[in-house]
């Protein structure tokens, strides 16, 4: 039995965390692209909106976008995401519901899963998105 071979094309945005953890923001195999969490970091890796649960989901959505487009993709094409969350109430608050529409364009056509964990990579994130992208 042969194994079947195929490409990896790696995306990264920049940031010193990569190299240090060893790790692809985005790899695309064939017609999908899988995102490794997504988290409120700017281009320097500082954390953004430090205690604002509605700024950092949109940072990571932003961040989002800016890998999609390194494969010519958007957000459009997302068709599963986790959300990783520390906090449940903060989330569903309608600011953070209105900024994931907007993000989206509207409602949006895609799998999702919330899941509520104690703690993530850095103590002051509260959010992290992980997409699985067609194109």
């Amino acid at each position: 039995m042969t194994q079947k071979q195929y490409t990896k094309e790696a995306k990264y945005l920049g940031l010193h965390i990569e190299e240090e953890f060893g790790y692809a923001q985005a790899v695309k195999v064939n017609d999908t692209i899988y995102l490794s969490g997504q988290v409120s970091l700017d281009n320097e890796g500082n954390v953004v909106g430090i205690g604002d649960m509605e700024t950092q989901v949109r940072q990571a959505y932003t961040n989002i976008k800016k890998l999609l487009a390194q494969y010519n993709a958007s957000i459009e094409n997302v068709v599963d995401e986790v959300i990783f969350i520390t906090d449940m109430e903060a989330v569903s608050t309608a600011e953070v519901i209105k900024c994931r529409r907007e993000m989206y364009s509207g409602n949006p056509v895609v799998a999702s899963t919330v899941i509520e964990i104690s703690r993530l990579g850095f103590p002051e994130l509260m959010v992290e998105i992980k997409c699985v992208a067609k194109i």
